[in-house]
């Protein structure tokens, strides 16, 4: 009788955490920078979910709780790359590109506005693989996963102030990676 308890405590969650893969595959392709690579993450995530499924506290923030996993696995990965990968490897080849904005439905757009969306998806997403991780994972998190400082702070597992210095830096590389595209005037 006890297993059977198991059973559905991990089957609840797991179809509570089916609601936010498409946030997590979201997540971790602008972090990884790679479809597979982004792919491979969110199994792995929801393996690891599922293995210690009795470390979530039902009614708190399964998002949150799933984007940490998340996170945390994509800086094990990413270091230990960086041990065995020089950087030039790690670049070598064409990067893909994600196909998530031409799946999104859309309100009939016309071709024009087809092509601008889909360019203007490409350079901010061209801007935020440029910006450093620690900026890029910050902006992720608050602008674009809509977490909260203090979740965000809890994934990144750093205090609240470093989430907003880092949101603050990472938001102004990005300004100046895209204010020619915008055609913003340098800020003085």
């Amino acid at each position: 009788m006890a297993w059977e308890g198991k059973a559905e405590e991990k089957e609840r969650l797991a179809a509570d955490a089916m609601a936010h893969v498409d946030h997590l595959y979201r997540l971790a392709f602008h972090l990884a920078r790679d479809k597979d690579e982004a792919q491979d993450l969110v199994q792995e995530t929801f393996a690891r979910a599922l293995s210690s499924y009795r470390q979530f506290a039902p009614g708190s923030n399964m998002k949150a709780w799933l984007t940490k996993i998340l996170y945390n696995l994509f800086l094990d990965r990413y270091h230990e790359r960086r041990r065995w990968v020089s950087v030039e490897a790690e670049n070598f080849g064409q990067e893909e590109k994600s196909d998530y904005w031409e799946r999104v439905p859309a309100e009939n757009p016309g071709p024009e506005s087809l092509l601008l969306i889909k360019e203007l998806n490409t350079k901010i997403a061209d801007a935020v693989k440029k910006i450093p991780e620690e900026f890029r994972a910050a902006v992720l998190l608050v602008d674009m996963g809509d977490f909260s400082y203090a979740e965000a702070a809890e994934i990144l597992s750093c205090p609240v102030g470093t989430v907003r210095s880092r949101l603050s830096r990472g938001r102004r590389l990005l300004y100046r990676l895209l204010r020619s595209y915008a055609g913003l005037k340098e800020k003085g």
